[in-house]
């Protein structure tokens, strides 16, 4: 409960960059499994977690080098590049996921057979010795996309190396069928991924973005905060350093050095970023989303958005809704 806790206190760190739209409905499915298996995953989604509960699996990439999972490991794949998931590496798949979460046999005919296995669960045994469960995320928001781009498209975090509750507990709450109980695997999939990230990002290899590293300096990391929770407000340079109590010099030079950009072309982009997942919500209007994120007016918020993006709010709207 300790670490769930702190998973908890820790996402005031990276909830903006994780909150754009987070799991909502995501699909979740535990895998009960008896080799041989081998499945093909194109279902194109942004973003899948891997959990092995027991038993133990090969996640295979498009490209790059294929990485097994055991007990109490978690992958994280980025798409929508297909991949693989098997128990060895010579394993023909024998099933092919498709959008949609549509399922497949190689020659195109569907699988309705696997799907039954109980609440949110399938495979080819009902007491199999692999099982691992899978949480994908069927929507990228513009925020998130400034965290996982700096992902590599496979990572794995190995159950040695860290303790957390959230896989057991994921495990057991998945195969519920209560009131609320998407909402309930939502969040704990949203706290897997963030406890993940953040032991990723512990690593010497695991190359955090500027803005993560700058989080732990006393300076900088206030700075961050208050751009990240009150965008809407009218930041300066001026404004942020008297709330830092450094010059406007220091904490320019400063933000600038760990950030990898000045403070004002930082808070332009995170605007940016968050009004684009504002004005897909479907009673957004300019007007409202241009206040939401600080510029006083829908013609502001227009001019700035075509600026750096190439389109005007409505035309990203249109994009996004097709």
């Amino acid at each position: 409960m300790l670490a769930i806790m702190c998973s908890i206190v820790y996402m005031d760190a990276v909830v903006g960059l994780l909150d754009g739209p987070r799991a909502r409905g995501a699909f979740l499915l535990r895998s009960v499994l008896t080799p041989p298996w081998s499945m093909a995953i194109r279902d194109e989604a942004p973003l899948t977690l891997v959990a092995m509960v027991r038993g133990d699996a090969w996640i295979i990439p498009h490209a790059g080098t294929a990485a097994r999972l055991n007990p109490g490991d978690v992958a994280i794949i980025r798409g929508p590049d297909p991949y693989t998931v098997a128990d060895d590496l010579s394993t023909t798949p024998q099933v092919v996921i498709h959008p949609g979460q549509r399922c497949t046999g190689p020659d195109g005919q569907e699988l309705s057979w696997m799907t039954e296995c109980g609440v949110r669960t399938w495979g080819n045994s009902t007491h199999g010795p692999t099982m691992l469960l899978t949480g994908t995320y069927t929507m990228q928001s513009e925020v998130s996309r400034r965290l996982l781009n700096t992902l590599p498209s496979l990572l794995v975090v190995s159950g040695d190396s860290w303790d957390s509750p959230l896989i057991p507990l994921l495990a057991s709450e998945i195969v519920k069928d209560d009131p609320g109980q998407e909402a309930i695997l939502d969040r704990l999939l949203d706290l897997l991924l963030i406890a993940v990230l953040r032991e990723w990002f512990t690593r010497p290899w695991g190359e955090a973005p500027g803005w993560y590293r700058a989080y732990q300096d006393p300076v900088v990391g206030r700075a961050l905060r208050m751009l990240h929770h009150n965008p809407d407000q009218p930041w300066t340079v001026a404004s942020l350093a008297a709330e830092t109590g450094v010059s406007r010099a220091a904490l320019a030079r400063r933000f600038t050095a760990l950030v990898g950009e000045p403070p004002m072309s930082y808070l332009t982009d995170w605007r940016l970023a968050l009004a684009a997942d504002l004005l897909c919500e479907p009673d957004a209007t300019v007007a409202a989303v241009a206040r939401q994120v600080g510029y006083g007016s829908s013609f502001a918020l227009s001019t700035a958005f075509k600026r750096r993006r190439g389109v005007s709010p409505r035309e990203h709207r249109r994009a996004t809704r097709t």
